[in-house]
């Protein structure tokens, strides 16, 4: 009977820390609701940079998303120059349905702003930046010479957790 439950403790604490490992693999993408549960609206005299500072206070990755929630406006993302003059007549991006969502698919600055009138003026309007991807360091030959072909010599991530579940699979039921 203890053996039994021996076992049975082994393949939980298995498939637990399997389960866990994954995380390590996945990479998370965050939608983000503008301006939290106030929305996209015109904020009060006083809070002119009410979504600047919201922008502020979070980060932004590639492929994450904005959630745009208004009623009888409209988002627009322009240049940096149309942002400070509050007006665009060919904006990269136009939408008023209500409830946009819009994905940030580069790195680099964003700027939104509202498409009535008076509303950007009035501070709806918000610049977001994206961070740039973390990359791995790029490693030179020790010679000081490229080859014509690229070589990886190291292990990937996914290759190293398999070896470790695999381990640990065998510690336990060998």
């Amino acid at each position: 009977m203890a053996s039994l439950f021996m076992g049975s403790l082994k393949v939980l604490i298995f498939l637990a820390f399997l389960i866990s490992s994954f995380q390590f693999l996945t990479v998370m993408c965050v939608e983000f609701e503008v301006g939290d549960d106030k929305g996209w609206v015109v904020p009060s005299s006083k809070k002119d940079q009410l979504y600047n500072e919201w922008a502020s206070k979070n980060r932004f990755k590639v492929d994450d998303t904005l959630r745009f929630e208004y009623k009888k406006d409209s988002v627009m993302v322009v240049t940096d120059e149309e942002y400070d003059k509050c007006k665009s007549s060919h904006p990269l991006f136009f939408s008023n349905n209500g409830n946009t969502v819009f994905k940030l698919d580069r790195p680099g600055l964003f700027y939104f702003i509202s498409g009535v009138a008076g509303h950007c003026e009035r501070g709806l309007k918000m610049i977001i930046k994206v961070l740039e991807p973390v990359s791995p360091p790029q490693s030179t030959p020790s010679n000081g010479t490229s080859s014509g072909s690229s070589h990886n010599s190291g292990a990937s991530s996914s290759t190293i957790v398999l070896l470790m579940i695999m381990s640990l699979f065998g510690a336990f039921f060998m």
